[in-house]
């Protein structure tokens, strides 16, 4: 489940309230929630509203979900569980990930987390209080993480962070998104792994030293996600982004001359607390004049716990 938008929790209740049905023909079979709804929702109004779910888990919290396959084993199946994930640990190094066995060799693209949670707050967005504040993985533990992957047949890896260019900013010293770009690809050089793509990006992080790294390493794709949100100042100040629309757009150019035909995707919120019918226009217009390659449209929605939640108004 997903909670970044109104839509995705929508689809997710109906999906659920579609297998209350199963559940009731076929009381044996087991319905389980995992993932963002579970962690932002009140849990007892949860389990109220959905009495036919049998295990709720929150995300990286698989101890319910453990637990309750393990209550429902034998102590001879048990047993023989215990053997088999110690056997397992055995067998993979630290940091491995063990796709599933469908997967295996026929899985092309898969995701690499590289940053989890966010420390900037803009004031539509829940993930800070869904994944905590910015946390970046290891360079090590990434690596390990893409060899497994490899191992297994996947040509293309996705670096992944709420605001990936932020990527060592938590660590003293650390590495920076470029620096990790660096190792990644030759890893990739090593293993096979043709492609190399990270998202999302944030306009404020987007270093020069980021943009010659894409620019000069042949496996890292000449794709960059760079959300504007909208194309205001107004609304962009009560988003809290922390840029305008004149400094978005001397990033496009600065990015377009850099990388040789690159690819640019955003994000744009529509309807957000406050916006006019000026305002949105701006918005177009900018699109209008960019000519970006692509788009992803969303309409606001108000999330719980978040700043434009509590504090003004869904009045558009």
């Amino acid at each position: 489940t997903c909670v970044v938008r109104q839509s995705s929790e929508d689809k997710a209740m109906g999906r659920l309230y579609l297998l209350r049905d199963v559940k009731k023909k076929y009381p044996e079979k087991i319905v389980s929630v995992m993932g963002c709804m579970v962690g932002v929702k009140d849990p007892v109004h949860l389990r109220k509203k959905l009495p036919f779910v049998d295990v709720f888990m929150a995300p990286s919290e698989p101890k319910p979900m453990v637990e309750f396959l393990k209550d429902r084993m034998d102590e001879a199946e048990l047993m023989a569980y215990e053997e088999k994930s110690r056997q397992e640990r055995d067998l993979v190094q630290d940091g491995d990930l063990i796709l599933p066995t469908h997967e295996q060799g026929n899985l092309i693209s898969a995701h690499v987390p590289v940053v989890y949670g966010c420390s900037h707050a803009c004031t539509f967005c829940i993930i800070p209080f869904r994944r905590g504040v910015e946390r970046s993985r290891s360079v090590g533990e990434i690596v390990a993480h893409v060899r497994s992957l490899a191992k297994q047949g996947v040509k293309e890896v996705t670096l992944l962070g709420q605001i990936v260019d932020r990527y060592g900013k938590d660590i003293p010293d650390g590495p920076d998104l470029a620096d990790l770009l660096h190792v990644v690809h030759d890893v990739a050089e090593e293993t096979g792994v043709e492609r190399i793509r990270f998202l999302t990006s944030h306009p404020n992080w987007m270093s020069d030293k980021l943009l010659q790294t894409v620019a000069d390493l042949p496996r890292v794709m000449p794709q960059i996600e760079v959300p504007i949100q909208a194309g205001n100042d107004e609304v962009l100040e009560n988003m809290k982004r922390g840029y305008t629309n004149a400094q978005y757009r001397a990033l496009v150019d600065k990015i377009r001359a850099t990388i040789p035909d690159v690819a640019i995707h955003t994000d744009i919120i529509v309807g957000f607390c406050g916006e006019t019918e000026a305002q949105f226009m701006d918005t177009y217009q900018i699109l209008a004049d960019l000519r970006l390659d692509k788009v992803h449209l969303a309409k606001y929605s108000p999330r719980p716990h978040t700043v434009s939640a509590r504090r003004m108004e869904d009045d558009v």
